[in-house]
């Protein structure tokens, strides 16, 4: 029975600790703190739940539990810092003039402006006062829900790395003194870019990992879209968060579809399109028409959602349109110059023009530095090479990206590739 107990106390944690550490942290003021307070609610539940059993309403039991957490610790600061004005205008904010029983918490929760609070949290914790791998620690496990173990299993490094990042993050923040509040005029857009940025990150991590024996991580593509729908519903009019959200919608559609029955990649041409998920399809479909609706001069993200949108409304891969996906990318070129961008539109040229004026493109980005270790650079110019019959200098492009890559599948795939053109 305590087995069942603790999976419905793990299920409601992933899905409110976001909810309930943004509300006590626009009240203590301090995220460090409130996260503290919010895992004093988790620690309660499971020490009352499997003898007491599970709570009608759990979600209010344990924003009421880390209410009473969050009044006890400023009754403390009260005392020990005789700040008596402040204290009681963070008692007033509170709305704990009394200690609450669970009806008055779940009335609370209803009139309060929760979306606010959560809104409050993701900026705080993609701050770009931090490190990007500190901001994609801190989201994950304030927003994502999930454990240090969690986070450090998901990208291949030591529990201890994860908890040593996000303790300096919480430190720094604190230090800082960042506000826990939503930026305002131009300081909203520099900040959602890093929102967004992290967000997409941890999906792209799940889409295809960098590192490790498996080619995809479901795990970490999920938090991303629970974190990026979130977002899409407390930022409704901020036309990027849905052209992230549809990209990512896209792209998940095609996962049971990525790789074959023994965990081996399937690229995107040889894929069943009949194994992808319709559902994600029009989802994504129309977070890209909102996004459209909200911003006609498309952003990065819209434009990327455009082309997977491409992909996705092609029934077979020879009906998909190559010369709006190459057009696409040169649109994206413009608005956010990358040489992996431009490899990208070198492939969607050869698919739309030939690999001979594909592999013009490629050859231009040999030298760019930024590429030099990119495994997919010399992947793609064996394909092309391969495809004009090249097959020598294909096989050489195909054993030089198995070398460079990072992940074992790839590197298997690669190698594999070489091998057939021996």
């Amino acid at each position: 029975m305590h087995s069942g107990v603790h999976q419905a106390i793990a299920t409601v944690w992933r899905l409110e600790s976001a909810r309930i550490t943004a509300h006590v942290a626009r009240v203590v003021r301090d995220v460090g703190v409130a996260e503290e307070l919010a895992q004093d609610a988790l620690l309660a539940a499971l020490e009352h739940w499997p003898t007491q059993g599970v709570p009608d309403n759990p979600a209010a039991w344990l924003m009421t539990t880390a209410k009473r957490r969050a009044l006890d610790h400023l009754r403390h600061r009260q005392m020990a810092e005789a700040r008596h004005e402040d204290i009681a205008a963070d008692l007033q904010a509170l709305g704990a003039d009394h200690v609450p029983d669970f009806v008055d918490a779940l009335d609370e929760a209803r009139q309060d402006d929760i979306g606010d609070d959560l809104l409050r949290l993701v900026f705080t914790a993609c701050h770009p006062v931090l490190s990007t791998d500190a901001r994609v620690a801190l989201t994950l496990k304030l927003l994502g829900g999930l454990t240090t173990h969690e986070i450090a299993r998901a990208f291949l490094v030591p529990e201890a790395t994860i908890a040593q990042r996000i303790v300096r993050a919480k430190k720094t923040l604190s230090e800082a003194g960042v506000p826990y509040e939503v930026p305002r005029g131009e300081a909203l857009g520099e900040r959602l870019a890093s929102v967004l940025e992290v967000v997409y990150l941890v999906f792209n991590e799940g889409y295809t990992a960098t590192s490790g024996s498996d080619w995809m991580r479901p795990a970490l593509c999920d938090e991303a879209l629970r974190l990026g729908r979130m977002l899409a519903g407390i930022a409704p009019q901020q036309a990027e968060v849905h052209g992230l959200l549809a990209l990512m919608e896209i792209q998940a559609s095609r996962a049971t579809a990525r790789t074959d029955a023994r965990g081996r990649p399937v690229l995107l041409a040889e894929q069943d399109r009949s194994r992808w998920d319709a559902l994600l399809i029009h989802r994504g479909l129309a977070a890209l028409v909102r996004a459209q609706a909200l911003a006609p001069a498309a952003g990065t993200y819209q434009l990327q959602a455009a082309i997977a949108a491409c992909h996705a409304r092609a029934v077979h891969a020879r009906d998909t349109d190559w010369a709006r996906i190459a057009a696409l990318y040169g649109e994206l070129a413009r608005l956010a110059p990358s040489p992996v961008v431009e490899l990208n539109r070198a492939v969607a040229v050869s698919m739309h023009a030939g690999p001979a004026a594909g592999l013009a493109l490629v050859d231009a980005l040999l030298d760019n530095k930024a590429l030099r270790s990119y495994h997919w650079l010399p992947a793609v110019r064996g394909d092309l090479l391969a495809q004009l019959g090249r097959r020598a200098e294909a096989c050489a492009e195909f054993e030089r990206a198995g070398a460079l890559a990072g992940n074992e599948r790839e590197r298997t795939f690669l190698l594999e590739r070489a091998e057939s053109l021996r």
